[in-house]
């Protein structure tokens, strides 16, 4: 795409962010690239001009949420101010044809590996002009990593640390838009970092479709434990959270370090998806029910006290009552900390869909539901053991008309995993840390009361 002037007086845009964290930060630097074009971004649909809807179409449910959205948005430009609408994302990646001849009020489409393009885009379709800006999707947008708008409420960010995939699990559609896997160079998410840092953020998230294989492409080794005590050493930063390890990856440099570096929380996210050999052999997965169960055991003796969350795909073509049942008993063994459920998605151009058995939508809900209960038993009789024990908490924010401030334990990922409700007699303010003892639990949050702490270790990190 060719640059053009921008446009002569502030355009009020709205952005919508659809799908998972790693989209998040695409959304995030959108912004930033938007906001030092000269658009003034707003949150009221009414107000906006011009708007960009971040899509998703991992699964189903994602799929037809940002349809939704679209024909939501769309309403707009016959009873608001609105004038374009541009779909970006990885449903606009993957199905930008079929978007563009079936949906009208869309004017332009801005791939993956484009969204640079993005003030240009929302310019020229301004001006009228419509069309779809895409790039190969193994090539990375040009994009400043200090050139971005933090929506997270400032205390706590997402740091993408690799685009695409080269798992080719049977069931996932993702390298088909994503791309192959690609490492963002080690400085450029060091000098993020600081920026990030320097502007008040307390708690680091590292995301990518994998975290564990970081390093690998650009540096011929898996490096993800250099890059944290990168970030470590960083002043200001109090947490750093590693989401999406692929167990089958994880590695003994990467234990040692996340054992060791007392800024890296004792969480690790764990997307296993299933414990039967035979079904995990057909989606392509790289592991076993006895190398999980080997891992599970060597990553809690290496670093006690770490909170384990996963994943499982419930129904997947050709599941017997026998897979599930080996799932069942895998969850009740290894009692999970944090556990969600999916009923699988079929999705078009995936090696499974050609599966058969399909399993009937019934039974994957049957079985979605056996496993979620079990887990709500372990999550409550975990959480019940809390009861008494003293621990760190990072202040969200309150709910004035209960009296109680929501925050996160180490053990709590935003978005995904629980809250810890608290009454403190002081004032807080988000992005605090403070002591909380545990006074009582449910089967996903924990309250409490905020006890002193004159001599708090994050005071110290923070410097």
């Amino acid at each position: 795409m060719t640059q053009s002037e921008p446009v002569t007086k502030p355009v009020k845009l709205l952005m919508v962010s659809l799908g998972c964290d790693k989209n998040l930060v695409d959304s995030e630097r959108m912004l930033g690239i938007l906001t030092a074009r000269g658009f003034e971004i707003t949150d009221d649909e009414n107000e906006a001009e011009a708007a960009v809807i971040n899509t998703c179409c991992f699964i189903e449910d994602a799929r037809k949420e940002s349809i939704e959205r679209i024909f939501d948005l769309s309403r707009l430009k016959e009873t608001a101010k609105l004038k374009v609408l541009i779909a970006a994302g990885c449903m606009a990646q993957r199905y930008r044809e079929e978007i563009l001849e079936e949906i009208p009020e869309i004017d332009a489409i801005v791939g993956t590996s484009a969204i640079d393009g993005i003030a240009v885009a929302v310019e020229q379709a301004l001006r009228g002009k419509k069309e779809a800006v895409m790039r190969d999707i193994s090539t990375d947008p040009d994009l400043d990593p200090l050139n971005r708008v933090v929506t997270t409420g400032g205390h706590y960010a997402y740091l993408k640390i690799a685009e695409g995939c080269d798992k080719r699990c049977t069931y996932c559609s993702i390298p088909g838009f994503r791309g192959h896997y690609r490492s963002v160079p080690k400085e450029k998410l060091l000098l993020e970092a600081e920026k990030l840092a320097a502007s008040g953020v307390k708690e680091l998230i590292l995301v990518a479709q994998e975290t564990t294989l970081y390093g690998t492409d650009l540096y011929g080794r898996k490096c993800l434990h250099e890059l944290l005590h990168g970030l470590c050493s960083i002043p200001g930063l109090v947490w750093i959270r590693i989401l999406y390890c692929y167990p089958e990856e994880i590695y003994p440099e990467l234990i040692d370090t996340i054992a060791s570096e007392p800024k890296i929380c004792r969480y690790l996210d764990l997307p296993i998806q299933h414990a039967s050999d035979r079904i995990l052999k057909r989606m392509a997965r790289r592991t076993t029910e006895s190398d999980l169960k080997e891992l599970i055991r060597t990553l809690r003796e290496k670093i006690p006290g770490i909170v384990l969350r996963t994943t499982m795909i419930t129904g997947f073509p050709g599941e017997t009552e026998e897979d599930y049942e080996t799932c069942l008993s895998f969850v009740r063994e290894m009692r999970f900390d944090r556990l969600g459920v999916f009923m699988y998605s079929r999705e078009e151009g995936t090696p499974a869909a050609a599966m058969k058995p399909q399993i009937p939508k019934k039974i994957k809900k049957m079985r979605e539901a056996g496993i979620m209960e079990a887990q709500q038993r372990i999550s409550l009789e975990n959480n019940r053991g809390k009861i008494g024990s003293v621990m760190d908490v990072f202040v969200e924010g309150s709910i004035p008309e209960d009296g109680v401030y929501v925050g996160r334990t180490e053990g709590d990922a935003p978005s995904v995993d629980g809250f810890m409700f608290f009454r403190s007699r002081r004032t807080l303010m988000s992005g605090d840390f403070v002591k909380v003892k545990v006074t009582a639990a449910s089967e996903y949050d924990l309250h409490g009361e905020e006890i002193d702490d004159e001599n708090s270790q994050f005071d110290e990190f923070a410097e």
